[in-house]
């Protein structure tokens, strides 16, 4: 099967030489997305909650695309600015799934773009 590259303006349009998903053999994988407000292009700061539930929405709209959803994903990356942000995260992330939880990593880096302070990608399956 060949791939397949999955967009939607429901989410922020990449900012680079990449898309939004990419749907291969049975596997749907998702960019990490961050904060942007896909109408306006702004970035949504106003608190890490506002922040983090902002990227979980442009999420959702990539899946929502692939015609899948947050049940379907099998893998998660969350990308910090810093790691004493990891409780409020993961309590805002933990609200988009029900049940059984993906496998997941997270971790601290040096820096993301635009200075934001959190970053999420998904592989997700296309059929359960």
């Amino acid at each position: 099967m060949p791939k397949q590259v999955i967009n939607t303006e429901k989410a922020p349009s990449p900012i680079g030489p990449y898309s939004q998903a990419v749907r291969a053999n049975g596997f749907v994988f998702l960019s990490g997305q961050v904060a942007f407000v896909p109408e306006t292009g702004e970035l949504e700061q106003s608190s890490l909650e506002a922040e983090t539930h902002q990227v979980m929405k442009n999420i959702a709209a990539v899946l929502a695309e692939a015609k899948i959803s947050f049940e379907h994903v099998v893998k998660t990356t969350i990308f910090l600015s810093d790691m004493s942000l990891f409780a409020q995260v993961n309590a805002v992330y933990g609200t988009y799934f029900t049940g059984d939880f993906p496998a997941r990593e997270t971790v601290a880096v040096k820096g993301l773009p635009r200075g934001v302070n959190v970053e999420i990608s998904m592989t997700a399956v296309e059929k359960l």
